[in-house]
């Protein structure tokens, strides 16, 4: 503590003041004085090394005002350039390409797309993955660019929106159940081959079946019987000619001499078969084949 002296004089009388006994300098000496230069050296090191690193982290990454690196903030979203990859799940409202270029999905393992509602359910998914590609909806449909409905699959139906549906593999079509279709055609110059391997085909129609082979032969091949059946109509052969090449021939007690010629005769249970003509019709003679 500093101590100080105060004396009183009068006027007209001359005193000399005492000198100080200790004398104290204002500041920071010594070892205060170089911890405290040693600490703000220090701080402006750091200070240095701190904004060296942010103009090399900011050159690096390629901030700019408009955004970071291949990445750009627009009025309209995100603009993205080049190649990206994203460690995690990614939430967007719409992803498109450019006006010139595809738009790439890739992924190691497999490319998921969710749909959620309004609680953060799932209501729609596609995986596409390296051996399957899945889809879980209540509906799904592909459109042509005009909008148009060209394949719709739900779960009572398959509806195939296309003028035309050409299936190319050697197998052909294999359908476990029936198929609706107003036209089945083959290929230019191929066959048309309907075929049921170990049960009934049959073809259906309200206002008639019309089967036509413009440049070749009609066959129908049956391991048991194939039957024609009218209603009410009538079953009608028009052709130049018809052949049954392989119709049993009638018997008779006593031989008979054939020139060469038939006449057709029906049974009373509709069966058909030939006897040799005669003068006049033979077919009573020859009707042993119906008994």
């Amino acid at each position: 503590m500093v101590r100080e002296q105060y004396m009183t004089t009068t006027p007209g009388t001359s005193l000399e003041r005492p000198k100080n006994e200790y004398v104290y300098k204002i500041g920071i000496y010594g070892w205060r004085k170089r911890c405290l230069y040693l600490f703000v050296l220090l701080l402006l090191i750091i200070l240095v090394v701190n904004f060296s690193l942010t103009i090399w982290i900011l050159k690096v990454m390629w901030f700019s005002p408009t955004g970071m690196g291949h990445l750009r903030v627009t009025k309209e979203g995100l603009r993205l350039e080049g190649e990206s990859e994203f460690l995690f799940p990614l939430y967007a409202k719409e992803i498109h390409s450019r006006v010139d270029s595809s738009l790439l999905l890739q992924s190691t393992h497999n490319v998921t797309v969710n749909a959620r509602n309004s609680n953060g359910e799932v209501t729609g998914r596609l995986n596409v993955g390296p051996k399957m590609v899945e889809f879980h909806s209540q509906q799904f449909q592909i459109n042509s660019k005009d909008g148009k409905p060209l394949f719709t699959v739900d779960e009572n139906e398959v509806v195939i929106g296309t003028d035309k549906l050409r299936v190319t593999g050697p197998e052909g079509a294999l359908f476990e159940h029936s198929v609706e279709t107003p036209l089945v055609k083959a290929e230019a110059f191929k066959q048309l081959r309907l075929e049921s391997p170990t049960r009934s085909l049959s073809m259906d129609a309200p206002r008639g079946i019309n089967i036509k082979a413009q440049a070749g032969n009609i066959e129908a091949l049956s391991q048991m019987d194939i039957k024609l059946h009218s209603s009410d109509g009538v079953l009608l052969l028009d052709a130049e000619t018809v052949r049954l090449p392989k119709l049993p021939e009638g018997t008779r007690g006593g031989s008979g001499i054939s020139q060469g010629l038939y006449e057709i005769c029906v049974c009373p249970d509709g069966k058909l078969y030939l006897s040799v003509a005669g003068m006049g019709s033979t077919c009573q003679e020859y009707s042993r084949v119906c008994q």
